[in-house]
């Protein structure tokens, strides 16, 4: 298969497989079901850092455009636009479009979706972009965080969230969530692709953004839910950037 801009068509094609399946919490997306409650405090925190928001508001998005690149069947897009946002989220993957659109319309949600890739947005930037576990399935990491720059207003956030390069995210992201626990599809990854974390720094400042904060995600087996960490970075991980021009 051949990759499209940044995008590698054989991942596409992997995820593609299971996309009616986004909503099914016990499904192979049952992962980031799990994930989603540390996911959406840690972009409400940051947000709340950077543009000085009520973080006792119901919305404190309300007025924000955030596009939510790779999103899948909305798992993220649809809390941003209860939280008030304005929030367009596309895809390389039809399927997954349909799937987020229609369960967006069930819910009685107005999301702004489309079947496109990073590269097609020409004329627009959004106060916040978020490239949540997408970056180690692209075909070209400095091509799209330089995208993920190009489509943010100058004050605004990209927020990345991706897997370490390390020996212990190859033993839990690979060995146990593919094969021992069957979290994911086997084939879901590829330990080569995972990002350090100066590796994703040096390219966000190469595309013009500066790293505001890193912050690791950590899976607490009892409790059966992922958490912050400011220590452990070895797995799972968040890099926020500001696009300061």
């Amino acid at each position: 298969m051949t990759a499209r801009g940044s995008v590698d068509e054989a991942e596409i094609s992997r995820f593609a497989r299971d996309s009616g399946r986004w909503w099914d919490e016990n499904g192979p997306f049952r992962p980031l079901h799990r994930l989603n409650p540390a996911r959406i405090g840690y972009i409400r925190r940051q947000a709340e850092q950077r543009f000085g928001l009520d973080g006792k508001s119901l919305k404190p998005f309300q007025g924000m455009t955030m596009l939510d690149i790779g999103c899948g069947g909305g798992l993220v897009s649809e809390p941003l636009t209860r939280l008030g946002a304005r929030v367009t989220g596309i895809d390389a993957d039809a399927q997954a479009i349909r799937v987020a659109a229609d369960h967006a319309e069930q819910s009685g949600l107005s999301i702004d979706y489309r079947n496109i890739i990073s590269e097609d947005i020409r004329k627009e930037v959004f106060d916040i972009v978020l490239a949540l576990e997408i970056i180690e399935h692209v075909s070209s990491r400095e091509q799209f965080v330089a995208d993920c720059a190009r489509l943010c207003k100058s004050g605004g956030l990209v927020i990345f969230s991706t897997l370490n390069r390390t020996g212990r995210s190859f033993a839990l992201g690979i060995v146990a969530a593919e094969y021992v626990l069957g979290w994911v599809p086997r084939g879901t990854h590829d330990w080569r692709k995972f990002v350090r974390p100066s590796e994703l720094s040096r390219m966000a400042l190469g595309a013009g953004l500066v790293p505001a904060d890193v912050t690791g995600l950590m899976f607490h087996p009892l409790k059966n839910e992922f958490a912050l960490s400011k220590t452990d970075l070895a797995v799972n991980y968040f890099l926020t950037t500001e696009k300061n021009s």
